[in-house]
């Protein structure tokens, strides 16, 4: 940064490239080890561990009350995801019932530290079983990074319990109303479950509703409530789809946004109602050619003969103002949303290399139909300079709509080429930027907005 310009301009590779390799993140998790494993040697260790292949192997535990599926859950999960499956019985075989809550903690801590769970990752049915053994997992330094918490109410339950049944040889559970073995040979085998009388299902339930609390607030930050209460292919749908979400992050977050959309979509409404939340800059490539211009400095005066023969300004200049705008310290320290450019693939690539990479690029997706309702009916009262619109803000009386004015820019000509040149680029932009979200604009702008707001505070899906 050269202190003898003005204004100051700040390479936006700093943040770019803490942001791309977790620099934050790094910190956190040195230091959350030196506190768990307290090292004679802090900085061998440090060292050690940074050597170490990057973790991101799955760590699952999924919860629930006598009944509630969890187990046929966690199978479907482990499968899905090619990760090790474990609980109690899988611990202790048929001796799982003798064991106390202090083995069970040292042997399933023991179990997670083996090769194929650190390197594959796992899952927990119904484990850990108390506070005490939450707590012991956390002083180990296992952390699971999502909790899945199934809710059944328990009078369904307890009727699903009486159908339970048990296959002697493959320990497979089924029940004979929601799920009946499809062979005649396995229904002729079947057990009842002596955990599934009433009475003991009831006791069950007591105990569970006395325990589950504690473990909760062990995991209360990467938690999610599940309902079991539906056909279990829709909660493995739900439940998936949790455990592809990023867990969040305390490391601070700047956003850089570009809007992407075509005309009329509303990419200048939606900018100026994240940069009046969020207090980002926001940076409209038209607007800043014009204060370019009036501003009349060196780069305005080199847009000027473009302007006065009414050609297109080249990308390299338009660049340099954006690039200009986006280098200054509150854009930098603040964040900014960017929208009416990139416009094109080279426009894309000439902001990469230029170091300015967005970190959420959302698309505005509307009907060419929609977009012309809004734009084509738009007018202003020359008189007043008040701004109407024939169907959403009509004139109050009729000597007003007479002397309308609507600007050529509206004119069903004008936007129709507008929306064949963005649709010529399209396909370019998203190909440009693949992990860019898309948004339905054809709504109420307050909607659009929750839901652009929503994929900006969150962290992006796996």
């Amino acid at each position: 940064m050269d202190a003898t310009k003005r204004p100051l301009l700040i390479p936006p590779e700093f943040s770019v490239y803490a942001e791309k390799h977790g620099i934050f993140q790094i910190y956190e998790k040195l230091i959350q080890k030196l506190v768990i494993h307290q090292p004679a040697d802090p900085v061998q260790f440090m060292i050690q561990q940074l050597e170490e292949p990057e973790d991101d192997a799955p760590m699952i535990i999924i919860h629930g009350p006598p009944g509630s599926g969890k187990r046929s859950l966690t199978k479907m999960v482990a499968d899905k995801l090619n990760v090790v499956h474990l609980s109690r019985e899988i611990l202790f075989g048929g001796k799982a019932d003798s064991q106390d809550s202090e083995i069970l903690s040292s042997t399933l801590i023991k179990r997670l530290q083996e090769k194929d769970c650190t390197q594959q990752g796992w899952v927990l049915e119904g484990l850990p079983e108390n506070r005490q053994q939450a707590l012991a997992l956390q002083g180990a330094g296992v952390f699971p990074k999502h909790f899945v918490i199934l809710f059944v109410p328990d009078t369904v339950l307890i009727e699903r319990v009486m159908g339970k049944r048990i296959d002697p040889i493959t320990g497979d559970v089924y029940h004979t109303t929601f799920d009946p073995p499809n062979n005649p040979d396995i229904l002729r085998r079947l057990e009842i479950d002596p955990n599934s009388q009433e009475d003991v299902m009831i006791k069950r339930l007591l105990e569970y509703h006395r325990t589950i609390p504690g473990i909760m607030s062990c995991f209360e930050h990467v938690s999610k409530r599940v309902d079991a209460d539906q056909p279990m292919s829709d909660v493995f749908v739900q439940v998936m789809s949790f455990l592809r979400t990023k867990r969040r992050t305390v490391a601070p977050h700047t956003p850089r946004v570009i809007l992407l959309g075509p005309t009329g979509s509303g990419k200048s409404v939606q900018a100026s109602l994240l940069a009046s939340k969020y207090q980002l800059v926001n940076v409209c490539s038209d607007d800043i050619v014009k204060q370019a211009l009036a501003d009349d400095s060196d780069l305005g005066q080199s847009l000027q003969p473009y302007i006065e023969r009414g050609v297109t300004i080249p990308d390299d200049l338009v660049l340099k103002i954006i690039t200009n705008r986006l280098g200054r310290l509150d854009a930098v320290k603040r964040g900014w949303v960017l929208h009416g450019f990139p416009k094109t693939r080279s426009q894309c690539d000439a902001l990469a290399s230029a170091g300015y990479e967005p970190n959420r690029v959302i698309f505005l997706d509307a009907p060419t139909d929609t977009i012309l309702e809004r734009l084509t009916l738009r007018a202003v009262d020359p008189i007043t300079g008040e701004r109407y619109h024939l169907l959403y803000a009509p004139p109050r009386t009729g000597e007003i709509k007479n002397r309308l004015h609507t600007h050529p820019e509206d004119e069903e000509s004008e936007v129709l080429a507008r929306l064949s040149e963005y649709q010529a680029h399209h396909e370019d932009l998203q190909d440009n930027f693949r992990e860019g979200q898309r948004v339905n604009a054809d709504q109420d702008l307050q909607t659009v907005f929750e839901c652009i707001e929503s994929i900006i505070v969150n962290p992006l899906p796996n």
